[in-house]
């Protein structure tokens, strides 16, 4: 069986899962993602190794943690980028596919520096900046959506 089919057939009972972990061991969860964007207007995308699709890197809030002291983590952690400008709130959005307690905040980094290029790992298997008429065809809806609320202009939605 190919790693995409097992993904596809696991992710749900995984994310099932995590979710019930995570509603005793956290009231709400919080992630924060970044829409990086290059000066040819080119997006970072990531693809993970337990979820199907190109997202914006990103992840969980830890206890402790300011938003932007995790969206700082997990640019580094993913990406090997370091914002060298403060990141401009895009805005917040209520993720009821797996939880009705999840918010994601979608952060806007323009100004950014790459220590190095990043090595996939167990966690990320790919990723890489993108035109937006090179996105990935497994672009995840979501993150379609907040790339052209960005770059186009689509109406913003409060939904993921």
């Amino acid at each position: 069986m190919r790693l995409d089919a097992v993904r596809t057939a696991l992710e749900p009972a995984l994310r099932r899962v995590l979710h019930f972990y995570w509603r005793f061991a956290r009231g709400m969860t919080l992630g924060v993602r970044a829409l990086v964007i290059d000066e040819q207007r080119r997006i970072f995308l990531v693809k993970h190794s337990y979820v199907n699709g190109w997202h914006l890197p990103g992840g969980g809030v830890e206890t402790g943690e300011t938003l932007i002291d995790a969206l700082i983590r997990e640019l580094a952690e993913e990406a090997n980028i370091e914002p060298t400008a403060p990141p401009r709130l895009h805005g917040v959005f209520f993720n009821n596919r797996t939880s009705r307690r999840d918010h994601v905040a979608v952060y806007v980094v323009r100004d950014f520096r790459q220590i190095a290029e990043p090595v996939p790992d167990r966690e990320i298997v790919a990723h890489g900046f993108f035109g937006l008429d090179e996105l990935p065809n497994d672009t995840t809806a979501s993150t379609r959506a907040r790339i052209f609320e960005v770059i186009a202009g689509a109406p913003l939605t409060e939904q993921w």
